[in-house]
This record gives C-alpha cells, structure tokens and sequence, in this order.
C-alpha cells in the first residue's frame, strides 16, 4: 500500500554525535478526556542525516520513509533553524 502524503514531524535536534544519524525529541500537546488540561507529550525518534549537517539544538522538520536500520524509519528533510 502506497501512501500519498507522506507523515512530517518538526523536533529539536538532541544528540547528533552517530554518524548520519540525529535523535530528534519531538513535542505535543494532548487534551486530558476527563479534567481537559493540556499535557506535554514527548518522543524521541531516530532519523536518517546523510550528509551530517545537523547539530544539537536545531530545528528540523522530518518526514516517513521506508526502514533503513532497526531503529530509523524517518529522514531528515529540512533544517527550520540553525544554532551556531
């Protein structure tokens, strides 16, 4: 099954010391069902960075792909901002 659109996650870059390889901690918000206060929910997702350009504390923006290793099933597709 082929998919159309592809899924996008924006994060922030928290480790980039593998070889083309950055962890990514990307942030949402969800509704509590019953009390309806906003919690802050977090994963961390490993992604594919093929030409090592991302350091710690970028922005980026990742996009879906097929697995490339037992743990990295996303690629880097954008830097939003860069740290110096």
């Amino acid at each position: 099954m082929l998919r159309k659109y592809k899924k996008e996650k924006t994060g922030k870059v928290i480790s980039s010391k593998s070889n083309k390889t950055i962890t990514v901690l990307v942030e949402r918000k969800v509704k509590h069902p019953l009390y309806g206060k906003f919690i802050k929910k977090h994963k961390k997702i490993m992604a594919h960075d093929e030409q090592n350009t991302c350091q710690e504390g970028d922005w980026v923006k990742i996009v879906e792909t097929r697995p490339l290793s037992k743990n990295k099933t996303w690629r880097l597709k954008d830097i939003l901002i860069k740290t110096k």
